[in-house]
């Protein structure tokens, strides 16, 4: 079983940043790739990005690309989504999922464990 708490949620103007954190209990977490999702309220889960076990391979969704960084530190047991240029719609409840195969994807459905949420709200 692996356990999974985000944080660094918050208020920020557009134009700001957010660190978020999701740190995960367990020994195999280095072994498991990870993925950052939203969801808007009245709107599905949608994925933001994704990390291999190692780090070496990620992915983001077009409308964050090039704003948003997903980053682990296997020895920390956390993975870590910072958040620039921030905008108004970037507003929603933040979840980090574990995988436990390694390899990144953005299918919501591969990934076997999730957080409770944090919560990003952009003013604009």
């Amino acid at each position: 079983q692996v356990q999974l708490v985000e944080s660094g949620g918050g208020l920020v103007q557009a134009g700001g940043s957010l660190r978020l954190s999701c740190a995960a209990s367990g020994r195999t977490f280095s072994s498991y790739a990870m993925g950052w999702f939203r969801q808007a309220p009245g709107r599905e889960r949608v994925f933001v990005a994704a990390i291999s076990w190692s780090g070496g391979t990620t992915y983001y969704a077009d409308s964050v690309k090039g704003r948003f960084t997903i980053s682990r530190d296997n020895a920390k047991n956390t993975v870590y989504l910072q958040m620039n240029s921030l905008k108004p719609e970037d507003t929603a409840v933040y979840y980090c999922a574990a995988r436990t195969l390694g390899v990144a994807t953005w299918s919501a459905y591969e990934y076997a464990y999730w957080g409770q949420g944090t919560q990003v709200t952009v003013s604009s």
